[in-house]
């Protein structure tokens, strides 16, 4: 870490958080070099710093690497941090930093969808596109923010790792990436941010406008959770469990009344991807309804909206393996999105099985 980085913010949070005695006395002995007291005070925040890089990154693994330097940079800087803010400020500096750092070799991620057009007719060359860094999606995260005192922002902690949000992000340079997250998500001020990543008030200030008319543009309004809420939990069950029983039995006209009319399919890294109920309900009915095996399905969810892994088998004597996880948007109680991440890594991410037995 350069001596900038390890320097301590001069922000004066207005969301400080109060630390303890356990607390204080952790700190100094981290910054006495006791690594310990370094993972003991970093540790509670661990989730929502990786959930912050993944919504700079747009990918759990790149989240991972992201963190992990940004907590080497921290412990190697920690002496220099004087208390003037919060140990949770000066921890989203040096965070945010490490990930612009990160979005300067890696560039951004994509869906399908920002890729080209929708094809026009079933494509079954099932070969990825390796040369797209591809969005990836993230475990479900808690409702709450778990710490009643820390910054708030407009975006509910889910609403914030929703799929359209974090793909409108990638569409942003990293300055107003940063700072629409700092802001709308974590609640800090321009004046803050200024400090944070080393720039002015203005600059934070004209970021936040253009990143703002980017996100209106391309983040469908309601967001998801709203639209969950107004759709409910059993009527929710059912649209899930009717879109896996169709998918099982080939149950074509069945998938097809649960989709919007405008709905998409994409599956990263494959890079084509369909566009309306008809397309859609081709693309289903040739190729995984007819080429692929049988399927078997477990609901589950992911960036804080509805998902199904599924398990594909070819040898009628063997297991069930996982192949894709499906992310779903709705719109009211229709499908609007189906977001197929094919990859077993996945599974393993999301805490899924990488295999099912036969029924």
């Amino acid at each position: 870490m350069t001596g900038g980085e390890g320097a301590e913010s001069s922000v004066v949070s207005r969301h400080s958080l109060e630390a303890g005695p356990e607390a204080a006395a952790d700190l100094a002995r981290a910054q006495a070099g006791d690594g310990s007291a370094f993972t003991r005070l970093v540790g509670p925040l661990r989730p929502e710093l990786h959930a912050h890089c993944y919504r700079m990154l747009g990918s759990a693994h790149d989240a991972d690497d992201a963190l992990q330097d940004a907590l080497l940079r921290a412990w190697r800087g920690l002496a220099g941090f004087e208390g003037r803010s919060s140990l949770r400020s000066w921890l989203y500096t040096v965070t945010t930093r490490a990930c612009l750092d990160a979005l300067t070799a890696r560039g951004r991620r994509a869906l399908p969808i920002d890729v080209g057009p929708a094809s026009d007719q079933v494509v079954v060359d099932d070969r990825p596109a390796t040369e797209v860094a591809w969005l990836g999606p993230y475990p479900d995260i808690a409702d709450s923010r778990g710490d009643a005192t820390g910054p708030t922002g407009r975006y509910e902690q889910r609403e914030a790792v929703e799929l359209a949000f974090v793909a409108a992000l990638q569409h942003l340079p990293g300055n107003q990436r940063a700072a629409l997250l700092l802001v709308e998500v974590l609640g800090f001020t321009p004046a803050e941010i200024a400090t944070m990543l080393r720039t002015s008030t203005a600059s934070v200030t004209s970021a936040l406008q253009r990143a703002r008319r980017v996100i209106a543009e391309k983040v469908p309004a309601p967001s998801q959770q709203r639209s969950l809420r107004m759709l409910g939990d059993a009527r929710l069950r059912e649209v899930v469990t009717a879109f896996t029983t169709a998918l099982e039995q080939g149950d074509v006209a069945g998938l097809a009344g649960l989709l919007a009319d405008d709905v998409t399919w994409s599956m990263p890294p494959l890079p084509h991807w369909y566009e309306g109920v008809a397309a859609v309900v081709e693309f289903v009915r040739e190729v995984p309804m007819s080429r692929c095996g049988s399927w078997r399905h477990l609901p589950t969810w992911a960036n804080g909206q509805p998902a199904v892994g599924c398990y594909r088998r070819t040898d009628p004597g063997g297991d069930y393996q996982a192949w894709s996880v499906n992310v779903l948007r709705f719109r009211g109680d229709r499908i609007a999105e189906v977001v197929s991440f094919i990859g077993a890594e996945h599974f393993t991410l999301l805490g899924l099985p990488t295999s099912r037995p036969a029924d």
